[in-house]
């Protein structure tokens, strides 16, 4: 398999088989403690997986991702990053995750780690 970095300004993608592993050192370089782990119900396992591969730097999950992201799912989602103390998010799935990272971010700010498990291509847009 290729594997490859490709950078465009405000995104980075990194594309390589078990590319999981490597959050912590996106965490790391993005200089986040504190992450809120994004999913749909749908990917609640796996989120929760990625969630105890960090240990204390998973500071839970939002399971609750829908598509097109409705205003009150995106409420919800960005009062518990707050709540949680939450200094960026992983967004684990597809353009419905993404899409919430996205929402997350324009409101609080927040840096989004995206792991696409669809080829939608939220990932590789900034709206």
């Amino acid at each position: 398999m290729i594997t490859f970095v490709y950078q465009a300004l405000p995104m980075r993608v990194r594309f390589a088989p078990g590319a999981v592993a490597d959050i912590p050192a996106e965490m790391d370089r993005l200089g986040l403690a504190r992450v809120l782990i994004l999913a749909t119900p749908g990917q609640r396992a796996l989120a929760e997986q990625v969630a105890a591969g960090l240990g204390e730097r998973a500071v839970g999950v939002f399971a609750e991702a829908r598509m097109h992201v409705p205003v009150e799912v995106a409420q919800r989602a960005g009062d518990e990053a707050d709540r949680l103390g939450a200094d960026g998010c992983v967004a684990i799935g597809g353009g419905s995750t993404i899409g919430l990272g996205k929402a997350i971010a324009l409101r609080l700010g927040l840096p989004i780690i995206a792991v696409p498990t669809t080829y939608a291509g939220s990932q590789m847009t900034p709206i």
